[in-house]
């Protein structure tokens, strides 16, 4: 999932990257600023009054109507640099510092940010300086009118009453976002098990938990030690109760927090005279309406859901016929389904996800990695000693193999801990700018385990190393367009068709290349099996991404103020093949309501282009004539173009969405 910065204060969505401090843009290399407690209040407050001082003087500058656009786009994007300069790290700091004090100051510096950010984007006068110019070329006016769109969505042509409203729901719901999140990532609750309910889980597994006085085992919400648990543990009871708790881990606090969100949402488009939510969100997506998304996911639900109700049939037959008992007395529950989808895989495939972290060393697996990037796109990775938020993160320079030139900066911080974000993503810290030769940062946060990867994880491994090559092989003119900057219904697009690279022989063979000691090589019938394993479930799987993209559609539709949150969810889950658990509380803890409202369809909608794109590298994932030339049409060009015009320079054609139906129905050839 790639992260964007403020997130949640102005419809404009920037791209907010970020790049250290403001004395280092020229650099050759930029990192990022490491922020003690003590002093980042003080930080936070000086650089938004340098920020300020120089918005009072961009006010007094006059701007002749039809004047040249270029150095007044090159002069705003190095406001908005500056601004990148500390908000950037803010937000990742917020989600990844150690200290709990300086996550909240900087969660506090974020509200003053966002802020800031709605009183740029409110500003007659600064948008008056970018409506007066005319562009000369492709490239200027889309960022002209990406400027201006940001302007507008901010409430600049409301009058007075209701552009101070506008400002106001942008500050809220920054406030009860962060707080929503908080509470799932600070929830300190540990859930005890005595050994008998851990049994069926590897030794390795066990020796990494905690224990209390009385021997039991204590299990927090890091994925991962709640995503083998639902897996391995033999205990139905014990598996339940944790699912359970999982679900209610953002509290009953979050289902007030949710309502209060879904609320303000909808009277902020009523201010911008829009039926909905979603109808304000999507205007500027590939989507465009509610009614083209809700469209698009009638038809996905009308193909996964019979295969969704077959696989849970077939997944009740195997369980029946291995525990000898009746199949209409058989049950498939929410807090088993994985449990016997593993037992499943074994049994059906010989595939043991916990057996696979043997060929897939995370070491191992970040080197390969480095390795299959570096032949596709013509590119290094270069060790570098910089300080960082936590000892165990690294960065690497990102060089162009032919030219030498450091393309940009990508720090990684793989592994959990308390307090830290707890899925994986990539904060694209800082954009850059080939006008200011201002150098790119991506950020990756996973949480794996130190040992190895199973198959998913190697996948999400790809998946979010996408995003952060994404952000730094922009070469963009400006920064405001650089990377991950895309429409949000496209920016997973280039992530998915990565995780290909995880799934083939031709690539997975040579992760044992970097094993030290040797790891066992990745075979014909082992890559056989893995695709079969991929294969399953897939019903199950595109039907619950449905189930996520319908309910946020739902909540951000017109009738938006008689929605109950937990009442949908109820409604919804409960006519799915494995229906609604009661007492869970998937609700509060969905977290990608927060930055993906009216949103979440995108994953799937990107999919489409993915799979689309991917047909281009045909029967050779390491063709480095194709990369060069996917590098250069779509990762290079950010949102210099629209999406749709990025993946028709890349194909050559209108993309379609054959390969994606093939995909979710099993009739994929390769």
């Amino acid at each position: 999932m790639a992260k964007k910065i403020l997130q949640l204060s102005s419809l404009a969505l920037l791209s907010m990257t970020a790049i250290g401090m403001s004395q280092n843009i020229w650099a050759e290399r930029t990192t990022l600023p490491i922020l003690k407690t003590a002093a980042s209040a003080q930080w936070c407050d000086a650089n938004l009054e340098k920020l300020q001082q120089r918005i009072a003087q961009l006010e007094k500058q006059t701007v002749k109507q039809q004047s040249d656009a270029a150095p007044v786009l090159a002069e705003w994007d190095q406001l908005m640099a500056s601004f990148e300069d500390f908000a950037g790290p803010i937000s990742l700091y917020s989600n990844v510092d150690p200290d709990a004090k300086l996550r909240k100051a900087a969660e506090d510096c974020e509200v003053k940010l966002n802020q800031l950010q709605t009183e740029i984007y409110q500003n007659p006068k600064l948008y008056q300086r970018i409506k007066n110019t005319v562009a000369a070329d492709a490239i200027d006016r889309k960022y002209r009118q990406d400027i201006l769109d940001a302007f507008e969505d901010t409430g600049v042509q409301l009058a007075p009453e209701k552009r101070a409203r506008v400002k106001t729901i942008f500050d809220e719901l920054t406030k009860l976002s962060q707080e929503f999140s908080r509470n799932i990532r600070d929830n300190p609750e540990k859930l005890e098990f005595t050994p008998a309910g851990l049994k069926g889980l590897p030794d390795s597994y066990i020796a990494g938990l905690k224990k209390n006085d009385k021997g039991n085992y204590l299990l927090g919400f890091e994925y991962p030690e709640y995503q083998p648990f639902m897996e391995l543990a033999d205990s139905d009871a014990a598996r339940k109760r944790y699912q359970t708790a999982f679900t209610r881990r953002g509290t009953e606090k979050n289902l007030v927090l949710l309502k209060q969100i879904i609320d303000l949402r909808y009277e902020l488009a009523q201010l911008f005279g829009q039926a909905s939510y979603a109808d304000l969100a999507l205007k500027k997506r590939m989507a465009k309406t509610p009614k083209t998304v809700n469209s698009f996911l009638t038809d996905v639900h009308k193909v996964v859901a019979p295969l969704e109700q077959k696989e849970v049939e077939e997944l009740r037959a195997f369980k029946a016929k291995t525990l000898n008992t009746p199949i209409e007395k058989t049950e498939i529950n929410r807090w088993n389904v994985g449990y016997w989808s593993e037992k499943l895989r074994k049994a059906k495939y010989q595939i043991d996800q916990e057996k696979l972290r043997d060929y897939f060393p995370t070491l191992a697996a970040q080197k390969w990695l480095f390795a299959i990037s570096s032949d596709l796109y013509g590119i290094e990775f270069k060790p570098a000693k910089v300080d960082t938020w936590q000892d165990e993160v690294e960065y690497y320079d990102v060089t162009d193999k032919k030219t030498g030139e450091v393309l940009g900066g990508l720090y990684m911080d793989k592994f959990p801990r308390e307090g830290k974000y707890g899925h994986a993503a990539v904060w694209g810290v800082y954009g850059g700018s080939t006008l200011s030769k201002r150098k790119p940062i991506s950020v990756l946060v996973t949480n794996f385990n130190r040992k190895g990867l199973n198959s998913d994880e190697l996948e999400t491994f790809v998946h979010e190393f996408g995003h952060a090559l994404h952000g730094i092989l922009s070469k963009t003119r400006y920064s405001g367009q650089s990377g991950t900057s895309v429409e949000r219904d496209f920016v997973e697009a280039p992530s998915q068709m990565y995780e290909e690279w995880a799934r083939r022989k031709e690539t997975l063979a040579k992760v044992a290349d970097y094993c030290d000691p040797a790891c066992p090589r990745v075979d014909d019938a082992l890559i056989a099996r893995l695709k079969s394993v991929h294969n399953y479930g897939r019903g199950m799987r595109y039907a619950r991404q449905t189930l996520y993209a319908q309910y946020d559609m739902a909540l951000h539709g017109a009738d938006a103020l008689k929605v109950r949150p937990m009442d949908v969810w109820k409604k919804m889950e409960s006519v799915t093949a494995l229906g609604y658990v009661p007492t869970t509380e998937f609700p509060g803890q969905f977290g990608h309501l927060m930055g993906y409202q009216a949103g979440y369809y995108g994953y799937m909608w990107s999919e489409v282009l993915a799979l689309d794109m991917l047909s281009a590298f045909g029967d050779n994932l390491n063709n480095p004539v194709v990369g060069q030339r996917y590098r250069q049409a779509i990762l290079s060009q950010g949102s210099q173009k629209d999406a749709a015009q990025l993946v028709k320079d890349f194909l050559g054609r209108e993309p379609d969405n054959k390969a994606f139906f093939n995909e979710i129905t099993g009739q994929r050839v390769k």
